[in-house]
Protein backbone atom coordinates (compact mmCIF):
# COMPACT_ATOMS: atom_id res chain seq x y z
CA UNK A 1 0.00 0.00 0.00
CA UNK A 2 1.44 3.36 -1.05
CA UNK A 3 0.59 6.41 1.06
CA UNK A 4 -0.99 9.31 -0.78
CA UNK A 5 0.86 12.20 0.86
CA UNK A 6 -1.13 14.81 -1.07
CA UNK A 7 -4.37 13.35 0.33
CA UNK A 8 -2.96 13.26 3.85
CA UNK A 9 -1.76 16.84 3.46
CA UNK A 10 -5.22 17.98 2.37
CA UNK A 11 -6.71 16.35 5.45
CA UNK A 12 -4.11 17.97 7.71
CA UNK A 13 -5.00 21.34 6.23
CA UNK A 14 -8.71 20.66 6.67
CA UNK A 15 -8.22 19.71 10.32
CA UNK A 16 -6.14 22.86 10.92
CA UNK A 17 -8.64 25.16 9.22
CA UNK A 18 -11.58 23.55 11.05
CA UNK A 19 -9.73 24.25 14.31
CA UNK A 20 -9.33 27.89 13.22
CA UNK A 21 -5.53 27.70 13.46
CA UNK A 22 -3.16 29.46 11.06
CA UNK A 23 -0.09 27.80 9.62
CA UNK A 24 2.03 30.08 11.78
CA UNK A 25 0.16 29.05 14.93
CA UNK A 26 0.43 25.38 14.01
CA UNK A 27 4.15 25.82 13.45
CA UNK A 28 4.49 27.28 16.96
CA UNK A 29 2.59 24.34 18.46
CA UNK A 30 4.82 21.89 16.58
CA UNK A 31 8.02 23.83 17.33
CA UNK A 32 8.52 24.12 13.58
CA UNK A 33 8.23 26.70 10.82
CA UNK A 34 5.32 27.92 8.71
CA UNK A 35 7.19 26.65 5.66
CA UNK A 36 7.39 23.13 7.11
CA UNK A 37 3.64 23.17 7.89
CA UNK A 38 2.94 24.30 4.32
CA UNK A 39 5.08 21.45 2.94
CA UNK A 40 3.23 18.91 5.09
CA UNK A 41 -0.14 20.22 3.92
CA UNK A 42 0.88 20.16 0.27
CA UNK A 43 2.29 16.62 0.50
CA UNK A 44 5.79 17.75 -0.39
CA UNK A 45 7.09 16.58 2.98
CA UNK A 46 5.99 13.40 4.77
CA UNK A 47 4.68 13.63 8.31
CA UNK A 48 6.06 11.41 11.04
CA UNK A 49 3.69 9.63 13.43
CA UNK A 50 4.61 11.82 16.42
CA UNK A 51 3.93 15.05 14.54
CA UNK A 52 0.73 13.53 13.17
CA UNK A 53 -0.46 12.63 16.68
CA UNK A 54 0.37 16.12 17.94
CA UNK A 55 -1.44 17.69 14.97
CA UNK A 56 -4.54 15.60 15.72
CA UNK A 57 -4.45 16.60 19.39
CA UNK A 58 -3.98 20.32 18.63
CA UNK A 59 -6.86 20.31 16.14
CA UNK A 60 -9.05 18.02 18.30
CA UNK A 61 -9.24 15.59 15.36
CA UNK A 62 -8.16 12.35 17.02
CA UNK A 63 -11.08 10.27 15.75
CA UNK A 64 -10.80 11.65 12.23
CA UNK A 65 -7.05 11.03 12.35
CA UNK A 66 -7.60 7.43 13.42
CA UNK A 67 -10.07 7.02 10.56
CA UNK A 68 -7.48 8.41 8.17
CA UNK A 69 -4.78 6.04 9.42
CA UNK A 70 -6.74 2.88 10.09
CA UNK A 71 -9.97 3.26 8.17
CA UNK A 72 -13.38 4.33 9.36
CA UNK A 73 -14.46 0.95 10.75
CA UNK A 74 -11.53 0.82 13.17
CA UNK A 75 -12.07 4.43 14.27
CA UNK A 76 -15.76 3.76 14.91
CA UNK A 77 -14.94 0.61 16.89
CA UNK A 78 -12.40 2.47 19.05
CA UNK A 79 -14.83 5.35 19.66
CA UNK A 80 -17.54 2.91 20.70
CA UNK A 81 -15.11 1.05 22.96
CA UNK A 82 -13.99 4.29 24.62
CA UNK A 83 -17.62 5.14 25.36
CA UNK A 84 -18.47 1.63 26.61
CA UNK A 85 -15.52 0.97 28.95
CA UNK A 86 -16.44 3.67 31.54
CA UNK A 87 -20.03 2.34 31.65
CA UNK A 88 -18.71 -1.20 32.13
CA UNK A 89 -16.33 -0.14 34.89
CA UNK A 90 -19.06 1.91 36.59
CA UNK A 91 -21.44 -1.07 36.48
CA UNK A 92 -18.75 -3.41 37.77
CA UNK A 93 -17.95 -1.12 40.69
CA UNK A 94 -21.66 -0.82 41.54
CA UNK A 95 -21.94 -4.61 41.46
CA UNK A 96 -19.01 -4.98 43.88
Amino acid sequence: MVADFAKIGKMLKKFRINANITQEEMAEHLDSTQSAVSKLESGVKTIDIFTFATWMKITNSEVAGAALLFGMETANAVTQLIQTVPMFIGGFLTWI
